[in-house]
């Protein structure tokens, strides 16, 4: 049971990551349905009656066919026969073949003595005549000498005059209906079959176990794609409630916020850092250097970098966002020109944030930056470290169902051959029903203690 539970949990979660994909597979459906149904309108049905005479008086039991007297079962087979069928073909509208008039014509008795001929056509006049045509062939075939069951005084006792069928506006919203639901089954069917085979992370402890390495933070991205998109992120960015708790959670754990709100590590002056772990990371004059290494594949990952150094200067620590040469140059194009551009006088940035790029040597860092913060973007098929400033720490960021466990573990070692030390996971776009955290429990280490002497042994020989 608890088993089936998972499943359909799962199942659920599926559906709803591919909600999009529902929504337009049962959009399709419902246009294609109202679509055929304005292209294949209802058909509607006439019926015109023929009188039969009275059958012959007899004093032998008469043996009924299913309820039917058996002259009037004759009647409706001659009615539906092939000679009253082909007489009649000139006369039905549309113009059509035998085989499709057998079709749209039925046969039947409402009473002993009166057969009835419903015809179907796309509108009321076509079945109107037709139902017409096949009753004037049946009279005329039974009052013929033609007739292979004898002369019939059959009449017309009332011809095809109206024509009944479904409103239009019905049909169309039935058939919409109907196509609607076989789209949605069929879209469910297709997101499963798609979900299950998808091997990209998109739980925070999924992702951590993957490599083993802690999720810091967890957060929404933004995702601009042109230069003025990531100058508004870094002049006007404005985290929600949530995502600032979590960046400076970040901060706090690599040293830079001192715990409780407002407590920077960094004192402003240069020189003075009273978090006991921002000794250990001063590498550079007490500057502390940050490398967020994310996939080329991974397009929302690239803000996690911009967003925390846009975030830690509105915590009052001078900040440098600095984007190096790159593996795949293409996916920090737009950003590196955003970097590259002095600000305009109208700019509203923070003057503790500095944004800078480079391809080659190195970057001027003010005396008093104490926070780099560099943005590293590696091949997401064919990984390779790019030659890119030395940094005190290196995270990884990636966005929620973007990358496989394969990806990472290969930007892992990858950043681990260049001599980096991964201290973290940033995670962008968490799915809003993952209930993980992405914490790594460390193992506890051994305790070594001195040997307890054993009652009963010998641990020493006297002389």
């Amino acid at each position: 049971m608890s088993q089936q539970t998972l499943d359909l949990q799962k199942s659920l979660q599926i559906m709803r990551r591919h909600k999009r994909l529902l929504g337009i597979v049962v959009a399709v459906g419902i246009l294609g349905g109202a679509g055929y149904a304005v292209l294949k309108p209802p058909l509607v049905m006439s019926t015109a009656l023929v009188a039969l005479p009275a059958p012959p008086v007899t004093t032998q039991p008469v043996t009924t066919v299913g309820g039917i007297d058996p002259f009037t079962a004759t009647q409706e087979v001659v009615a539906g026969s092939y000679p009253v069928l082909v007489n009649a073909l000139p006369e039905v509208r549309p113009a059509m073949s035998l085989t499709e008039l057998r079709r749209h014509v039925q046969v039947g008795s409402p009473s002993a003595d009166i057969i009835s001929v419903t015809a179907e056509g796309s509108n009321a006049a076509d079945a109107e005549a037709t139902a017409n045509a096949v009753a004037d062939s049946y009279i005329s075939y039974v009052s013929s000498s033609r007739s292979a069951v004898g002369l019939v005084q059959a009449r017309l006792l009332q011809s095809a005059t109206s024509a009944t069928g479904p409103a239009p506006t019905e049909r169309i919203a039935e058939i919409a209906l109907l196509g609607g639901l076989a789209s949605a089954l069929i879209g469910v069917i297709a997101a499963l079959a798609i979900g299950r085979n998808d091997r990209r992370l998109r739980q925070r402890d999924e992702i951590a176990k993957s490599i083993g390495i802690t999720v810091l933070a967890s957060l929404p991205v933004a995702h601009p794609s042109t230069a003025p998109g990531w100058t508004k992120l870094l002049e006007d960015y404005k985290p929600t409630a949530g995502a600032s708790w979590q960046l400076r959670t970040a901060l706090q754990q690599l040293g830079m916020l001192r715990p409780g709100p407002g407590r920077p590590a960094y004192d402003g002056n240069g020189s003075s850092w009273p978090d006991v772990r921002a000794a250990t990371y001063n590498g550079d004059g007490g500057r502390f250097s940050l490398l967020v290494l994310s996939l080329s594949s991974d397009s929302g990952a690239l803000a996690l970098g911009p967003q925390l150094a846009t975030f830690a200067a509105s915590q009052r620590i001078p900040t440098a966002l600095v984007v190096g040469p790159q593996q795949d140059a293409a996916a920090t194009a737009a950003l590196r020109t955003a970097c590259a551009a002095p600000p305009s006088e109208a700019s509203m940035r923070d003057g503790l944030l500095r944004v800078a790029a480079y391809d080659e040597g190195g970057v001027d860092m003010e005396p008093d930056t104490a926070l780099v913060i560099v943005v590293a973007v590696i091949d997401s098929r064919a990984p390779k470290m790019p030659d890119t400033m030395r940094t005190n720490a290196t995270v990884i960021g990636v966005s929620a169902g973007a990358a496989t466990a394969e990806q990472l573990a290969r930007a892992a070692v990858v950043a681990a051959s260049d001599g980096r030390e991964i201290t973290g996971i940033l995670v962008g776009d968490p799915e809003q029903d993952d209930q993980t955290t992405g914490r790594v429990p460390h193992p506890e280490r051994p305790r070594h203690g001195l040997p307890n002497r054993l009652p009963g042994i010998v641990t020493e020989i006297r002389r």
